[in-house]
């Protein structure tokens, strides 16, 4: 008995050992192709994109081949009717996610999204700059049916924007995700015109004037160093859109900058150093394999929000940092450490760009692009129309109202790449962010005086123990109770945003 078990054992580790090594080639294949994304995005030259396109064609196409191979069926069907360690078991679930879902679309199309989205992105590019949708709606037209014809492959019979959700959140359904952006702005609008009302005066130009792309940089950096980023893994560069990408080996953020706002540019690299942050904090010997890789996107923006927000846009942290920016633009001498705090918090009346919108006004700004998506998805919103329909819900969601299409429809890159079902994720994000942080502050107690001495060393030490190092070991919802004790709520989100934000424009209701 003890033999045929020993040799039973021998099978399945010999078994597993040869799915582990497909895996490791399937990814690295796409980490490959995440550089040349990368490499798109921030120094490819203009004319690069024809040869960039089918560059990435093939490589998405060798993916998928050797995703949706036989072998790769037969391994994980034989693995599946084995007695699993619980790491082995999650890394089974993980690729037959994902091999369930490949296997049901055809390569060709494959092949055309990913050629589509290579094309797209200098034609968006290209169109924000003239402020010109007319000439990216063919494309984002083609992208729509693309990705409608890609769903229905996968399920025929389900909401086809429940299906492409779920690309970037599998483990948090769409009814989840819609009520918590429901009970954000019905409970964030009132708020929103509360402080509309108020006669509370912040101190709203403390990072007024123009400054210098080279000494941004350089600030840039000391933002980074002070945050801990390890440079030995990761870079800093600029981008039009900022973005963090990489693996645990290599991390690498990108910024931009504008010279009339220093202070966005700031949040920009914290935001972004949340993500990396997230990736160098995988653990080593797990990559290649979904143990060394991120727990989707609900998780990874939970993470740069939480130091853009919690970290980044607190007094403590302006009191500490304050000194170093000062010493890269002495006009700031005059500025203190509270009017720097209420200038990272103000909240913004006239907003338009989603990058640049305060913590509350922020949600709307999601809300109307997840509308929009939906129906154009469901084929109730015809691309043409998306222009007047998004400047119509900006009028009655934030009383503003765009005046070009490059601050309008054309200021997200997200639709170019065919990213439709992608936007909750950043509420999503934003929601557990506070859950997390609240989590850390009940085990550790008040972070207010280490962020104030420069210290995130225990923040992050937490946030390693019980998020970063368990990859996607766990699903999305038990990784959060495992982390906080409790399944997602909006209830941390909403308790701090009125805390905070009824002390900032002395709202007594609040």
């Amino acid at each position: 008995m003890a033999t045929d078990q020993s040799q039973s054992d021998g099978a399945s580790a010999e078994t597993y050992s040869e799915f582990e090594t497909r895996v490791r080639r399937i990814s690295n294949v796409s980490n490959a192709a995440g550089i040349l994304k990368w490499d798109q995005e921030v120094v490819m030259p203009d004319e690069g994109t024809p040869a960039r396109a089918q560059q990435l064609s093939t490589l998405s196409s060798i993916g998928h081949e050797l995703l949706t191979a036989d072998e790769t069926g037969a391994q994980l069907e034989e693995l599946e009717s084995m007695d699993l360690e619980d790491e082995q078991a999650a890394v089974v679930r993980e690729v037959s996610r994902r091999y369930d879902r490949e296997t049901s679309v055809p390569q060709e199309l494959v092949e055309e999204i990913s050629e589509t989205t290579a094309n797209a992105h200098p034609k968006w590019k290209q169109a924000k700059a003239e402020d010109d949708f007319e000439a990216f709606a063919p494309t984002l037209e083609k992208l729509v049916e693309l990705k409608r014809e890609y769903a229905n492959h996968i399920d025929p019979d389900a909401d086809p924007y429940e299906v492409l959700f779920s690309d970037y959140e599998p483990y948090i359904d769409l009814e989840t995700a819609e009520g918590v952006l429901e009970r954000l702005r019905d409970e964030l609008v009132p708020l929103i015109e509360a402080i509309d009302d108020s006669d509370a005066e912040l101190t709203t130009d403390a990072f007024a004037g123009e400054f210098d792309d080279d000494d941004q940089e350089a600030l840039a950096r000391d933002v980074l160093e002070s945050l801990g980023y390890d440079w030995a893994r990761g870079r800093l560069d600029t981008a039009p859109h900022p973005f963090s990408s990489g693996t645990q080996f290599d991390a690498r953020v990108t910024t931009r900058f504008e010279e009339d706002d220093l202070l966005g540019s700031i949040t920009s690299t914290i935001h972004e150093f949340g993500h990396a942050n997230y990736t160098l904090g995988l653990p080593d010997e797990g990559y290649g394999t979904p143990l060394g890789e991120a727990r989707d996107l609900s998780v990874h923006e939970s993470q740069s929000r939480l130091w853009e927000n919690h970290v980044g846009r607190s007094r403590p942290f302006w009191e500490q940092f304050l000194p170093t920016a000062r010493e890269r633009f002495p006009g700031l001498e005059t500025v203190s450490p509270e009017d720097a705090y209420e200038a990272a918090n103000q909240v913004y009346d006239d907003n338009l760009i989603r990058v640049e919108a305060d913590e509350l006004t922020y949600h709307l700004h999601i809300v109307i692009r997840f509308e929009i998506e939906r129906e154009l998805i469901s084929g109730d919103l015809a691309v043409e129309d998306v222009p007047e329909v998004w400047n119509d819900k900006y009028e009655a969601y934030l009383g503003v109202r765009p005046e070009t299409d490059a601050e309008g429809c054309l200021q997200d890159i997200h639709w170019s790449h065919g990213s439709f079902g992608y936007f909750p994720t950043y509420s999503l994000g934003s929601v557990l962010a506070t859950q997390l942080y609240a989590a850390a502050e009940e085990e550790l107690g008040d972070l207010d005086d280490d962020i104030r001495e420069g210290n995130v060393d225990e923040l992050n030490g937490w946030l390693r123990a019980n998020v970063h190092q368990h990859g996607k070991q766990y699903t999305t919802q038990d990784l959060i109770e495992r982390a906080t004790g409790e399944a997602l709520t909006a209830d941390y989100f909403l308790e701090y945003v009125t805390s905070k934000y009824g002390d900032l424009y002395d709202l007594e209701a609040y």
